[in-house]
């Protein structure tokens, strides 16, 4: 796991990610000092969302054009270069959203294929006994940005300004850029150079492959069923829980979230320390953290402790965390480094929509119900993950 191609990958994600949150709470913060606004401030992830799943959508046709190594960089020197180009327009023109706006479109949308580009080259830069570490390791990392980065970049913001911190944000772009550049990929990767796919084909094949190879099918379906229940911890869902069940004031809110972030954390540094253990039962790893989580979330519903809430949390991060890292490895080796790419690509978008539509129907449920309702649905959902994991159990171990 400790190649010098893996070092400049996990490195130059993390300066990028950190460089992601960053520059969205310099942006949010500025946005919310010029116009004072929620509205406008929602947009922006709105936007994200859908530059994303867009982005995700085509990013078929770029993999049969270029190699994984090419889209890695050619992503982070274009968002690097878009960010320049929005602080040089807030130095000589005045704030204008619209474009700011299309900018974070444009930024999200290169974002889009270097996710599904990353997590396809990880396989090819370490050896096949070693993924469920490099899995954990790098999912360890992501979520300690989570975790670390929206605090730092808020006391940042207070100490030097949202402007400031964009700058900074744009130094950790060209730093990120720098160490993908470096990245070495050996792996043969084949390369339409000259369109042998036509472009529906080329875009229809990632999906064709989940949809017709059974054990990519069965590991994204759960993840569909994971990704709908998990919006019943957006923002939206949670501020009602912690006011009208908790009956503690939003600070709450951001302790939840906290706990929640640390659960990922411990749970990506335990898949760290017994990779061996969680590799040789990948599939009993899948059901044993669905049924978990089913239990945390219905119990979350129905819980009216705070200190319990935080408890709850960060258990149900946890098992996330180890179940998220298991369905990566399996998904990895039940593809073959040449579909990696174009699948991961493909249930991007998918995820992307699911997550969109059901944070929409969980706001729905909440309104239309009660939100101990909304959680006892996603508990159902994730119940029937569990369910469907065991029946499918030795396809998540090929």
């Amino acid at each position: 796991m400790g190649t010098t191609s893996f070092r400049h990958l996990w490195l130059g994600q993390l300066l990028a990610n950190s460089g992601d949150v960053f520059y969205i709470v310099g942006l949010m913060a500025i946005i919310h000092e010029q116009t004072g606004s929620a509205m406008y401030l929602a947009v922006v992830p709105f936007i994200i969302t859908v530059a994303k799943f867009s982005s995700g959508f085509i990013a078929p046709l770029l993999l049969d054009q270029y190699r994984l190594k090419s889209l890695l960089v050619f992503s982070q020197l274009g968002k690097t270069l878009i960010l320049f180009t929005m602080q040089l327009g807030t130095i000589f023109f005045s704030w204008n959203l619209i474009i700011i706006f299309f900018l974070v479109f444009c930024i999200s949308f290169f974002d889009g294929w270097a996710t599904p580009a990353r997590n396809a080259m990880l396989p090819r830069l370490v050896q096949k006994e070693e993924l469920v570490k490099a899995n954990s390791f790098v999912s360890t990392l992501d979520q300690t940005v989570q975790l670390g980065g929206w605090a730092s970049g808020g006391i940042l913001v207070t100490l030097i300004g949202g402007n400031h911190v964009i700058w900074l944000t744009l130094c950790l772009f060209v730093l990120s850029t720098f160490y993908m550049q470096l990245l070495r990929d050996d792996a043969e990767q084949i390369v339409n150079k000259d369109s042998v796919l036509s472009k529906w084909e080329s875009l229809k094949e990632g999906w064709r492959y989940i949809w017709k190879v059974p054990s990519i099918r069965s590991i994204s379906f759960i993840y569909v069923l994971e990704y709908f229940a998990s919006a019943v911890w957006i923002a939206a869902i949670l501020y009602v829980y912690v006011d009208e069940i908790l009956g503690k004031d939003q600070a709450w809110w951001g302790y939840i979230n906290a706990t929640f972030f640390l659960g990922l954390v411990i749970g990506g540094l335990f898949a760290v320390k017994f990779a061996r253990v969680v590799d040789s039962h990948l599939p009993y790893v899948i059901i044993i953290s669905s049924f978990g989580i089913c239990i945390g979330t219905f119990t979350v519903g129905l819980n009216s402790s705070p200190i319990a809430a935080l408890f709850l949390s960060a258990l149900c991060g946890f098992l996330e965390q180890v179940k998220s890292i298991s369905l990566q490895t399996s998904l990895q080796r039940a593809a073959s480094i040449h579909q990696l790419p174009k699948i991961y690509a493909a249930q991007g978008a998918l995820l992307s929509l699911v997550f969109a539509v059901s944070s929409v129907t969980f706001g729905f449920l909440t309104e239309l119900y009660s939100v101990s309702f909304s959680f006892i649905v996603a508990a159902l959902l994730l119940f029937s993950s569990g369910i469907y994991s065991t029946i499918k159990k030795k396809l998540l171990s090929s």
